[in-house]
């Protein structure tokens, strides 16, 4: 393996934090220094400076403004997460979270995950509106953790992408991962992660569609890579080749998709479960321009 992918596996640190280890001179084989992309070999010996404990990430507790808690109980809490919204603080970002806002509202989170994840089992893009769910238990977070991982639960976006898509009702199976030349974005690529999208046509206009989206898998901008892919990118989405005029004469700052549902076995009562996300107004002034 190379020595950042081997490094992260056996330390449990990330790749990231491996790789600069190895830029930093501070990973040895057999008493030579080793570069991050070098190939491991058995039998070698290896020496690691390990870099100090990063601070830990806190949420910043503080009430996010449109955030609209749409049920909660022992177990859980779903939200409907407004656009410019992380799920929870991470490097870089210091804008509002769903986690400090849950807590600044005065909801009990499970204390289960890392300090800056507690009672997240999922998340969604920070440019993504939609409904999310958080875990409010330790039960809820270990069986959620286990229905997301294993795809028991059901996701259903919706997204206005360019153009109409050929077949109206499909399914793209193509591997996502980093960009081969912007490593901030995604693409569909060769060795990349296993990706399943299903999709299929709601309503056609003229310059665009709205699509009902199901994912089988979750990678990472899966359905703004697989869409932009096919040709067909979401309305508003810069980064993977909208067209910036129409998302101008549309009134959109950023993507058009939503999670729209999302469907599990609630883990207090055991039975199915399901909660809905309306459309935000952004999203439905967009839709009334298309609509004409």
């Amino acid at each position: 393996m190379r020595a950042d992918a081997a490094l992260a596996k056996l330390l449990g640190i990330s790749r990231a934090k491996a790789a600069r280890a190895c830029d930093d001179g501070d990973v040895e084989v057999d008493g030579v220094a080793v570069g991050k992309a070098e190939r491991l070999s058995a039998g070698g010996w290896i020496d690691v400076v390990m870099p100090a404990p990063e601070e830990p990430l806190v949420p910043k507790e503080e009430l996010v403004e449109g955030m609209d808690v749409l049920h909660a109980d022992e177990d859980i809490i779903c939200v409907h997460k407004p656009v410019g919204v992380a799920a929870h603080p991470t490097l870089g970002w210091e804008g509002a979270t769903v986690i400090g806002g849950l807590r600044a509202a005065g909801y009990q989170l499970a204390d289960a995950g890392p300090t800056e994840r507690k009672g997240i089992v999922h998340r969604l893009d920070v440019g993504t509106s939609g409904v999310m769910v958080v875990a409010a238990s330790e039960r809820a977070y270990s069986q959620l953790k286990h229905a997301f991982k294993e795809r028991r639960v059901s996701k259903t976006y919706h997204a206005v992408v360019q153009g109409l898509p050929d077949p109206i009702v499909g399914t793209i199976d193509a591997p996502i991962g980093r960009h081969p030349s912007s490593g901030w974005k995604f693409a569909v690529v060769d060795g990349g992660k296993h990706a399943v999208t299903h999709y299929t046509l709601l309503e056609a206009f003229r310059e665009a569609s709205l699509l009902e989206v199901h994912l089988e898998t979750g990678r990472t901008h899966q359905i703004r890579v697989h869409m932009s892919a096919t040709g067909h990118p979401c309305v508003g989405d810069p980064m993977y080749g909208c067209d910036p005029k129409l998302a101008k004469r549309l009134g959109l700052n950023r993507q058009w998709l939503h999670a729209v549902n999302l469907g599990f076995i609630h883990p207090g009562t055991g039975k199915p479960f399901e909660i809905t996300a309306p459309y935000p107004q952004d999203l439905e002034h967009a839709l009334g321009v298309l609509r004409g």
